[in-house]
């Protein structure tokens, strides 16, 4: 009922009709707001959510289907096997042990049927290939304490079985290289660099204000170790969808963002979390998007970085993405550093934490048209006949005006002032008695 005679009022006031009066409603009906259809209308429709390219933990959100040429993979097994998950990992790890053991335990057991030492096992006189094997499962035991240089000393092989010595160097052999294998793909799971870069931070959210009067976006990047990321470097890209003139859709287009490869920023010495600034420029392209053509734009950032464990030596690389709502317009990051009794002290709790900063809403590019003009004010004040204070606020980038306008309007004030000033003196002294006739009266 409440929602009914809302509605009828505001029909009424838009046609020009003077409305009802409506019953006074309870406060708790008052206060609750009742959407109609005008109000849907007139509200701004909301972002839809976006699927990332990059996860915030770095992993790629890309499946590879229909992938019809599998026998790649087993071209480069060594890295088919330890990209494995662990519980595959563990069964093909006893797995290849376990069918490598039986497949020789079988041939000892098969030379040994041969040779009739099954059957005359237990006669006096009779050399066996090796002693005390009489049974499969005897030979499976020889074969795991031959592979694995065990040697119980129960089971031995003799030299008369020429044979049995051929099959001992093959399974010395194939054991070792299977070892080998084995203990390194483990080995090399176990110290994988990605285990590192749990312990690299990326703040949530990245931030775009104004440093030394240029636009810049920033996000913050921190290791939790003390066992630092030697030969660190950084860099970003901008993932976003793109048409081009030929009207080809080019979906998840790839762009660089420079921060600081030219200048070597992009190398960085991580021992404190470090602030990571991209100038917004000619070449960004950022360089055009101000602060209400980012809300409508949709892109991803991802930020990539590198450098080797300084325990291990191998290269790690940590990953983190921004989707377009996750970037701050008007924001700073809050200091983390501070400086304790003989050392610096880094406050992790204010890691993310950003707080807002006054900052002009228009594009760089019109930030950057504004501050050229402002160096030649000072210059152009030199030639006026009284020194002025010129001052120019370059967040008020929505200003039509010129300031040299202005200039030429005060000095056309000044000068038509200083007109009337000598007109009306004039006018003064001929309206004043000669000085004569006052000392005569």
């Amino acid at each position: 009922m409440a929602g009914d005679s809302r509605v009828l009022m505001d029909h009424n006031m838009e046609i020009g009709v003077t409305p009802a009066q409506v019953k006074k409603l309870p406060k708790h009906l008052r206060d609750a707001p009742i959407t109609t259809e005008r109000t849907h209308l007139i509200s701004d429709p909301a972002k839809k959510p976006r699927q990332r390219y990059v996860q915030k933990d770095g992993k790629c959100n890309v499946h590879h289907g229909n992938v019809q040429e599998t026998y790649r993979y087993f071209s480069d097994l060594f890295t088919t096997l330890v990209d494995l998950r662990w519980r595959l990992s563990f069964f093909i790890f006893t797995l290849v042990y376990v069918v490598n053991w039986l497949f020789f335990g079988f041939l000892w057991w098969l030379i040994a049927l041969i040779r009739g030492d099954l059957l005359h096992a237990d006669e006096k006189g009779w050399t066996p290939c090796v002693e005390n094997l009489n049974s499969f499962v005897s030979a499976f035991l020889f074969s795991i304490e031959t592979e694995t240089t065990i040697g119980y000393g129960y089971r031995v092989i003799t030299e008369k079985c020429p044979e049995g010595i051929i099959l001992l160097l093959v399974q010395a052999i194939l054991g070792s290289i299977v070892n080998a294998m084995m203990v390194g793909c483990m080995f090399v799971k176990i110290s994988q660099p990605k285990n590192r870069a749990e312990t690299l931070m990326f703040s949530h959210k990245a931030v775009i204000a104004v440093r030394d009067n240029k636009m810049c976006l920033m996000f913050r990047v921190g290791d939790l170790r003390n066992s630092h990321i030697v030969e660190a470097s950084i860099r970003a890209k901008l993932i976003r969808s793109q048409q081009t003139k030929e009207g080809e859709f080019i979906p998840l287009n790839q762009t660089d963002i420079n921060i600081g490869f030219d200048t070597g920023d992009d190398r960085l010495f991580l021992v404190s979390p470090l602030i990571i600034s991209h100038e917004i420029n000619e070449k960004s392209p950022f360089w055009e998007m101000s602060f209400t053509q980012m809300e409508k734009e949709e892109f991803e950032i991802v930020v990539i970085l590198e450098g080797m464990v300084e325990a291990t030596g191998m290269t790690c690389q940590a990953r983190s993405s921004y989707l377009d709502t996750e970037v701050l317009w008007g924001y700073r990051f809050t200091p983390v550093l501070s400086l304790e009794k003989g050392f610096y002290e880094v406050d992790y709790n204010n890691f993310h934490d950003v707080y807002e900063t006054n900052t002009p809403t228009c594009s760089a590019k019109e930030l950057a048209a504004k501050l050229r003009v402002e160096p030649l004010l000072p210059q152009l004040s030199l030639l006026s006949p009284e020194p002025k204070i010129h001052t120019f606020d370059p967040l008020d980038c929505l200003s039509n005006q010129d300031p040299l306008s202005q200039d030429e309007d005060k000095d056309e004030e000044r000068n038509s002032g200083a007109d009337r000033g000598e007109t009306n003196g004039l006018a003064a002294a001929r309206d004043e008695p000669p000085l004569a006739d006052g000392l005569s009266g």
